[in-house]
């Protein structure tokens, strides 16, 4: 870890840097198993809701992050970039060491009490997975949905933790009040393949317990099948067996969205392909050779795959707003008219 890098990196006016300084952070490790390894840094943000870059293409502009870092470890993570804004590593470092925001629900409720802020649409989850473990010791996401329930705020989030579920009641209490959406993301079923390129998430078919328990209780789960990873899951086969699975879990939709792989997760996935499928490497670089995302050709052909399956299962695909792409994992500016909004805001 490098924090005093941080603090040096602000007194030349580096702008994500001064975010914070060497005396605002606390780091923690916890002698407990679901925790071995980790490291967690306490910060407290300045800003909390963060505007998604206009080139991201999302059908949403603000999202709440109030973790940095994974421990799901997931080695396709398009965010491990985003660990080298503070000159942490984007590999092991990005599954190790945790950015926590710990004052965010106090933030979040400040900052949607604005008059400047005009109640629009925030998602959650959409750079790093909001119920990961971290979650279960820091609990922000109760007093996160709180805030965004009293001010019958729309939102979403993405996951793929199953600690969503222990928040059920205030999620079904904002239902009431607000637009909620849902989403779980299971790109395939194949317990060999999770074991080895999910290694710290719960197992597919945990995760679709999440969608089923959701759907008995009123509220719609749709589910991101992302990514969807050539040569290893992409098969005939392989994508019914995980259309199917999502069917019988009740999901409202499903959207495929195949493997990108931007600077800083690609190099990591590239390394994991080279230990555990040395064959594919060359496929993988002729496959990528244009950039981050497959070819439109190979694009197309999984999505039509995977439509006609869900209709053949009685699901539809993705709604409307759905996302077709990951917002891409970039420093984001706070929005300009709220509290504290001239500075860069930690991701």
């Amino acid at each position: 870890m490098r924090w005093e890098n941080l603090t040096q990196s602000a007194e030349h006016g580096r702008a994500d840097a001064a975010l914070f300084g060497a005396d605002a952070v606390t780091s923690r490790t916890f002698d407990t198993p679901e925790f071995a390894g980790i490291t967690f840094h306490e910060i407290r943000a300045r800003s909390i809701i963060n505007r998604v870059p206009a080139v991201s293409r999302m059908s949403f502009q603000w999202t709440v992050n109030p973790y940095r870092g994974c421990s799901h470890a997931c080695v396709y993570c398009f965010a491990r970039k985003t660990h080298s804004y503070l000159d942490l590593d984007t590999g092991l470092g990005f599954d190790s060491q945790i950015v926590v925001k710990t004052n965010a629900p106090e933030l979040l409720r400040h900052q949607l009490g604005s008059r400047r802020w005009q109640g629009e649409h925030i998602a959650m989850g959409t750079n790093v997975d909001c119920y990961q473990r971290a979650e279960g010791r820091y609990r922000l996401m109760p007093g996160i949905i709180g805030a965004l329930t009293d001010h019958a705020n729309p939102f979403s989030i993405l996951t793929k933790g199953t600690l969503i579920l222990r928040d059920l009641d205030l999620l079904k209490r904002a239902h009431e009040v607000t637009d909620v959406g849902i989403s779980v993301s299971v790109g395939f079923t194949d317990p060999d393949l999770w074991r080895t390129v999910e290694p710290g998430t719960p197992a597919p078919e945990r995760r679709l317990d999440v969608v089923r328990t959701l759907s008995e209780h009123g509220i719609g789960c749709g589910v991101l099948m992302a990514p969807v990873i050539p040569f290893l899951s992409d098969e005939p086969a392989q994508l019914r067996a995980t259309v199917r699975a999502i069917a019988a879990a009740g999901a409202t939709s499903v959207t495929p969205l195949v493997l990108h792989l931007r600077p800083g997760a690609r190099e990591w996935f590239m390394s994991w392909l080279d230990r555990h499928h040395p064959y594919l490497v060359r496929r993988y670089e002729r496959l990528y050779a244009d950039g981050s995302y497959a070819p439109k050709w190979y694009q197309r052909r999984i999505t039509r795959q995977v439509h006609e399956l869900a209709r053949e299962y009685g699901i539809g695909p993705a709604d409307p707003g759905m996302p077709r792409r990951l917002p891409e994992p970039e420093p984001e500016a706070v929005a300009p008219d709220l509290p504290g909004g001239t500075q860069l805001t930690l991701l």
